[in-house]
């Protein structure tokens, strides 16, 4: 009698195991790194208690003139230009266009954006992040004096 070897099937397997471990040290990497990464616009933020009227701004820069944009709680936009009467209802492109006007009269013009309380947040970063595309270099953002 003849020895006949055995015939063993052929399973393919992957081993996973190396691979989960992979993921997991992955995912450690991500979660630690995740608070470091922000995003967002650029804004210099005024302390509240230090914060300066608009005239006072206009006086620094030695133009005499200054710029408001506002949001009102429904979202309108509004223009003022050197302590003006308050324009409602423009659309941002047409913000847009009288304040590249107004800089290229004052270039030193400063640039005010003030927002109503309950505006959403997005409103005046979808403000700012225009005047930015426009070619302003620097915008303040109005707050109140802090009264104690």
């Amino acid at each position: 009698m003849a020895y006949q070897p055995k015939r063993r099937k052929m399973t393919a397997e992957i081993n996973v195991v190396p691979y989960i471990d992979v993921m997991l040290v992955l995912l450690i990497i991500f979660m630690v790194t995740a608070p470091f990464v922000t995003q967002g616009v650029d804004v210099d933020l005024p302390q509240t208690t230090q914060a300066k009227t608009a005239s006072e701004l206009a006086e620094e820069e030695d133009s005499g003139a200054f710029i408001i944009v506002e949001v009102d709680q429904d979202g309108q936009l509004g223009l003022s230009v050197n302590n003006g009467d308050m324009t409602r209802g423009l659309s941002l492109e047409e913000i847009l266009v009288r304040v590249k006007a107004e800089l290229q009269l004052n270039p030193k013009s400063p640039v005010l954006v003030g927002g109503d309380g309950r505006v959403p947040y997005s409103e005046i970063i979808l403000t700012l992040d225009a005047l930015n595309q426009a070619g302003v270099s620097s915008v303040g953002l109005m707050t109140e004096p802090y009264e104690s």
